[in-house]
């Protein structure tokens, strides 16, 4: 699967990040391992030593915390393995204690996390959503309240009779989910025309082998839980896969999360969200969207829901309001713009309403080929701004073929897929 639109992450925290321009080649990574001991610390040069000495230090303080070592040397492999433990100790009940450490990751790159994750902590927007955060605390390694070498501290609070643990969606296995998002890209992507590079669920990339892309088969990966972490866990690890492997054994690579906002409901949707706003924003702290593009879906995707509204945000559609001016701009469609209605406006969320919360994970090599170098323009809005947009010629036929299809089709083709696969 593949969309033209890719807009740039924009995050505060992007400009100070030094480190990861080049990140992405992908090193293999070990599970972590429980390492040193209690020890005294004394007096060391080495840096590898130093953090040895600093981290039995700290276990000697904190006896009954864990140490972990993780040897990840690059960003998608230290992001997989740093969100698996969070989701691990965020879906025990109990108090926890853990010592992390990243002998070959830059400590700039654990200084940029921890500056993030305080400010999103901060947003009661988001926060407001994402309730297992709150019961996580992280900060470097720090000795005599001066940061030593890159490690992370990481506490959990014991949960509260308040704080339930998030539920698990029963509706949907694998196998289900897998069979249910191949017949929407199926009917949706393919049928209806919303990626001229998608002809199948199964192959993608098709067309662009001019253009210096070979076409390859698209992996679905499944997360079955409700946790946030985890869901980021899932999606690192989505990337690491993905950049380690030849695209013509991976083109692309659709992960299905159908615990995060299981349901129709405005609380479903804004858990949605939430979650894939945390991992875009995750993966642009670091500079990822420079390997990668994402695509978000959910079943009751609503653009004008989504933060910013009127505002491009990375892995969505753009706002509904931009549509009549992209259409205008496309080839001077104005006769077409002025008849359609909001109502048919808000039928261009479809292209993206799935049967569960889907992340479409896309190599930018990939998208770079399928815009080409004029896709960006400069699109002025009815409020007489000027905005930069890419993929206008896309959405703007996408948002006439949705229209012409109409509301009770398009209801009726998602709920035979419900139906089917429940």
């Amino acid at each position: 699967m593949m969309f033209s639109l890719h807009y740039v992450c924009s995050y505060l925290l992007l400009s100070s990040v030094v480190w990861c321009s080049d990140a992405f080649q992908l090193l293999p990574s070990s599970p972590p391992s429980q390492r040193f001991s209690s020890s005294a610390l004394s007096v060391a040069t080495d840096p590898q030593e130093k953090l040895k000495l600093s981290v039995e230090s700290f276990q000697a303080e904190h006896p009954s915390a864990k140490i972990l070592e993780c040897d990840a040397a690059q960003v998608q492999t230290m992001n997989a393995a740093l969100w698996s433990t969070l989701a691990t100790m965020s879906q025990s009940d109990d108090a926890q204690h853990v010592c992390m450490t990243f002998p070959q990751i830059p400590l700039s790159a654990l200084t940029s996390f921890i500056s993030d994750y305080a400010m999103l902590r901060l947003d009661d927007r988001l926060m407001a959503q994402l309730p297992e955060l709150e019961r996580i605390q992280i900060s470097l390694l720090q000795q005599h309240d001066t940061v030593v070498q890159p490690a992370l501290v990481i506490q959990t609070q014991s949960r509260t009779s308040q704080q339930s643990t998030p539920p698990q969606l029963l509706l949907m296995d694998e196998q289900k989910c897998t069979a249910a998002l191949k017949e929407f890209v199926n009917g949706t992507v393919v049928g209806l025309g919303a990626c001229p590079y998608t002809k199948t669920p199964d192959w993608s990339a098709t067309g662009l082998e001019k253009r210096g892309v070979t076409p390859g088969p698209v992996a679905y990966n499944f997360c079955a839980d409700a946790d946030a972490c985890a869901a980021v866990a899932a999606f690192w690890e989505s990337v690491s896969e993905l950049l380690a492997t030849p695209e013509t054994e991976i083109s692309t690579t659709l992960l299905s999360l159908p615990a995060i906002g299981a349901g129709l409901t405005p609380q479903d949707h804004d858990r949605f969200a939430a979650v894939v706003e945390l991992i875009s924003r995750n993966l642009c702290l670091f500079r990822g969207d420079g390997a990668v593009g994402l695509v978000h879906f959910h079943p009751a995707y609503t653009r004008t829901k989504i933060h910013p509204a009127n505002l491009p945000a990375f892995g969505h559609l753009p706002p509904q309001s931009w549509l009549p001016a992209m259409l205008q701009h496309n080839n001077g469609q104005d006769d077409i713009a002025q008849s359609m209605s909001e109502n048919d406006w808000f039928l261009s969320n479809y292209q993206r309403r799935a049967p569960h919360t889907m992340i479409n994970i896309l190599r930018v090599t990939q998208l770079n080929a399928a815009v080409g170098a004029k896709s960006i323009v400069d699109l002025p809005l009815a409020d007489g701004t000027t905005q930069k947009a890419s993929g206008i010629t896309l959405y703007s036929k996408n948002a006439i073929r949705l229209a012409e299809q109409g509301k009770d089709a398009l209801d009726a083709a998602m709920e035979a897929i419900w139906e089917k696969y429940q």
